[in-house]
């Protein structure tokens, strides 16, 4: 089975390709990507055909739906959300199929099987324009505080108390402006899902930063930034050159 994984957090994609290959090792990934861009180029580039398409909804340059309205693709999609206020029931017609993010075995399982005992073509189109409207419409709703553990007592940290989130050794911990440090039970992948990004930005694989949190940034080299966090962390913070021009539109909201 030739499969495409269209995922933009490079961790949520290596963890569902090591998921399908546990649950199927005659699974073909034929790439992992993550803008609607590199979908539509692969697309055009590549002579492969998948069986089945695995994507994330929101990636960085826009909702996955805009894909299948480009590119001649009538096989099956599973779909993945963090977001469980969305119309999922319209997800579940024909061939399509969604997961909430994160992920988990049994029910990738479950789609995989519903994927083999139908037929990979869809029957009729799949209304995206219906389904964009219906999303976009809906007011976003995003965390508005964390409940952390410290000592026997559970707390709860309003998101505008929070300065940074960070990973460190498999364990993530919530800093805030006034210096506490708690630790999280939640992966950085899922917590990014759940901010609103124009108050967060997720700099690395290991920091998402708030707008206050930020003491200096200075150039870097080869394109990259570097910046320096108030109450900073013995890591240093660098930005990707690909993501550095995302995090100047950031700064300047």
């Amino acid at each position: 089975m030739n499969i495409l994984i269209i995922e933009d957090e490079t961790l949520a994609a290596e963890k569902l390709e090591n998921l399908l290959k546990e649950l199927d090792a005659s699974v073909n990934i034929l790439g992992k990507l993550k803008s609607i861009e590199t979908v539509t180029d692969w697309f055009e580039s590549s002579g492969d055909k998948p069986d089945l398409i695995i994507s994330d909804i929101r990636l960085l340059d826009g909702l996955s739906f805009e894909i299948f309205k480009q590119v001649d693709y009538k096989g099956a999609v599973i779909f993945t959300t963090a977001y469980d206020q969305y119309a999922i029931k319209a997800f579940e017609v024909n061939s399509i199929d969604y997961l909430l993010k994160p992920v988990q075995k049994e029910k990738l399982k479950n789609s995989l099987e519903k994927f083999k005992s139908l037929n990979s073509a869809m029957e009729s189109p799949f209304p995206y324009e219906e389904l964009v409207a219906m999303i976009k419409g809906q007011q976003q709703e995003y965390k508005s505080r964390f409940m952390v553990r410290t000592g026997n007592k559970i707390v709860a940290v309003p998101v505008e108390k929070i300065s940074y989130f960070y990973s460190q050794n498999k364990l993530t911990y919530i800093v805030t402006h006034d210096n506490k440090k708690y630790p999280l039970d939640q992966p950085l992948e899922v917590i990014d899902k759940q901010l609103d990004p124009k108050q967060f930005f997720r700099a690395n694989r290991q920091f998402i930063i708030t707008f206050e949190s930020v003491d200096e940034i200075h150039p870097y080299f080869k394109g990259r930034v570097k910046i320096n966090l108030k109450h900073q962390p013995d890591e240093e913070i660098i930005i990707s050159a690909e993501k550095s021009p995302e995090f100047k539109k950031w700064l300047d909201n």
